[in-house]
């Protein structure tokens, strides 16, 4: 049985931009890759559980050049979104989902003790309630993104739209620590008040819950609300950016208090987005950044 201090499942994607200008090809993304990488800075042992084609394969190299123990578990196909700006303002797109690595099922869990699962999805097309509680059950604690159950993906169509779900007091209740960003937040809560949100999301039954915005990160724990401003001094690489904080967040979490946590995050994530694509730096540029930060 392998040990890990941090596991990340969920997908790869592949995404192709498209802008009045014409069509891109981006840069591979997800939770596996984005917090991983900001995870592993922090010295702990992490590993990402992933479905993909095998022929993308060579995508995951980089998180293994990291010393991230990586387990692909083939797939008829690999994620692939779509994202249409209509217009010059980056704000306003529409989602799609163009191709489906699957739902994750009992048999991809490696063999591995108990320890911290992140559930990292795009769409509801990964995880289930009935997958959470099997998790549960094996002993394992739970981190979840709530962006996994809001992005609904129209089985016709593959238009994502982002919508209240269900059993959402039941997710709070498995997970020991919920993350969410602004738009999550009123989606599930009625609320764009993040200190609001989070107190909504705490009556449900989460422990802990994380929050990011364009200014910041909060976390709510044991009815104490804390926040940290984002220091970037560019934004290239918005991208990821709650990703990269949860994960961060998530690795110091393991044997540090949660204001310590949340100000390496806070500090992770925006050395992150002063470039496009994962993290990169060092845990010596983290600590150095806080410093200039307080």
């Amino acid at each position: 049985m392998n040990r890990y201090d941090l596991v990340f499942m969920g997908h790869v994607t592949v995404d192709e931009i498209e802008t009045p200008e014409g069509t891109t090809r981006g840069a591979p993304g997800g939770a596996p890759l984005f917090g991983a990488f900001a995870a592993c800075r922090t010295k702990k042992r992490i590993a990402v559980v992933t479905r993909m084609a095998e022929e993308d394969g060579h995508i995951l190299e980089p998180l293994k050049a990291a010393g991230i123990d990586v387990y692909l578990r083939p797939a008829s196909s690999t994620t692939h979104m779509r994202v249409v700006h209509p217009t010059g303002n980056v704000e306003e797109r529409m989602m799609f989902q163009t191709r489906d690595a699957g739902f994750f099922v009992t048999e991809d869990i490696p063999p591995m003790e108990p320890c911290s699962i992140h559930l990292g999805a795009l769409t509801d097309r990964e995880f289930t309630l009935e997958f959470m509680r099997h998790l549960k059950r094996r002993g394992f604690r739970l981190s979840v993104d709530m962006q996994n159950f809001v992005r609904q993906v129209d089985p016709g169509t593959g238009v994502i739209r982002f919508r209240d779900v269900p059993g959402k007091r039941e997710i709070a209740r498995l997970a020991d620590i919920v993350k969410l960003d602004v738009v999550e937040a009123e989606v599930l809560t009625g609320t764009r008040d993040l200190e609001e949100a989070a107190r909504v999301v705490e009556e449900w039954g989460a422990l802990e819950t994380l929050l990011t915005r364009s200014d910041g990160a909060f976390v709510r724990y044991e009815g104490k609300t804390y926040f940290e401003r984002f220091s970037n001094r560019r934004s290239q690489g918005r991208t990821g950016r709650g990703d990269t904080a949860v994960g961060a967040y998530l690795a110091r979490r393991i044997d540090h208090n949660v204001r310590e946590s949340l100000r390496l995050a806070a500090a992770l994530a925006s050395i992150k987005m002063e470039s496009p694509g994962p993290f990169q730096g060092s845990l010596e540029d983290v600590l150095a950044r806080m410093s200039e930060s307080h």
